[in-house]
């Protein structure tokens, strides 16, 4: 179905609000809630099963159907993958299944790169990290892939600190002036990212870089970098740990960046 079609099926909607064509724009938008499913994976690892994810987007892609203002200047896709990623955070949240002992690895981890990056100046290597925690190389890749969980930190840190699901969030910003406090405030947001992007390895910049920003999937990744999709992962979660110190609650944009 074309892009024209999808508008008109969503007019018809709103005026006659009919089970059937609610039925038809789930399905038609079903591999939307898949794509957000499979970007929030990233940072889940295997503590959450895909599938699960998918069902929790279902709801949400549900919600965006109901409430979507067909009228107001906005890509349905943009308000749709809001509420799809708000309806799994908000699942994952109510869970409150992060364990005590990956929230006590994390604290470690940002502790020992702290100490070691005040104390050389430079960003901490792998094998500086495993060697001030006192485990192997191999062991605190194994943490690593663990920590992917604790990314949905910064994601609820970030939504919970004011960022509302709206219609508005997707609106042409060009339909409207930027205040000054708004305009000062997205230069220091774009020097904070570039900064953060310092502090990070050739490699980690490639991933975050072909994977934000090129929207390419891990397999993708593996392939252009000609590494394994597990080395992949090692690397996002290792960038997002060095990114974090320096960004705090802006992590979220990167979050919000399908």
């Amino acid at each position: 179905m074309d892009e024209t079609a999808r508008k008109k099926l969503l007019e018809e909607y709103a005026s006659t609000r009919s089970s059937e064509l609610r039925e038809k724009i789930i399905l038609e938008y079903a591999p939307l809630v898949k794509l957000v499913a499979g970007r929030l994976s990233m940072y889940l690892g295997y503590n959450v099963e895909y599938e699960d994810l998918v069902s929790y987007g279902i709801f949400g892609l549900i919600d965006a159907i109901d409430k979507f203002d067909y009228l107001k200047e906005i890509k349905f896709e943009t308000y749709a993958s809001l509420r799809i990623r708000g309806a799994i955070l908000d699942q994952i949240r109510k869970m409150d299944w992060i364990p005590r002992t990956i929230r006590q690895k994390q604290k470690k981890i940002d502790q020992v790169i702290h100490q070691i990056e005040t104390e050389t100046g430079r960003g901490a290597t792998d094998e500086e990290i495993a060697a001030k925690l006192g485990i192997s190389e191999e062991e605190y890749y194994d943490w690593q892939s663990q920590m992917k969980v604790t990314g949905l930190v910064s994601l609820n840190e970030y939504m919970e600190s004011g960022s509302d699901v709206s219609q508005d969030s997707g609106r042409n910003t060009a339909a409207r002036f930027e205040s000054p406090e708004e305009n000062i405030e997205k230069k220091e947001l774009s020097k904070m990212l570039a900064e953060a992007l310092e502090l990070l390895t050739e490699k980690e910049q490639k991933v975050i870089t072909l994977y934000y920003y090129e929207e390419l999937t891990l397999k993708e990744i593996s392939n252009v970098l000609e590494v394994s999709e597990s080395r992949i992962s090692q690397l996002h979660t290792r960038a997002l740990q060095k990114m974090k110190a320096k960004m705090g609650p802006y992590m979220g944009i990167l979050a919000n960046s399908v």
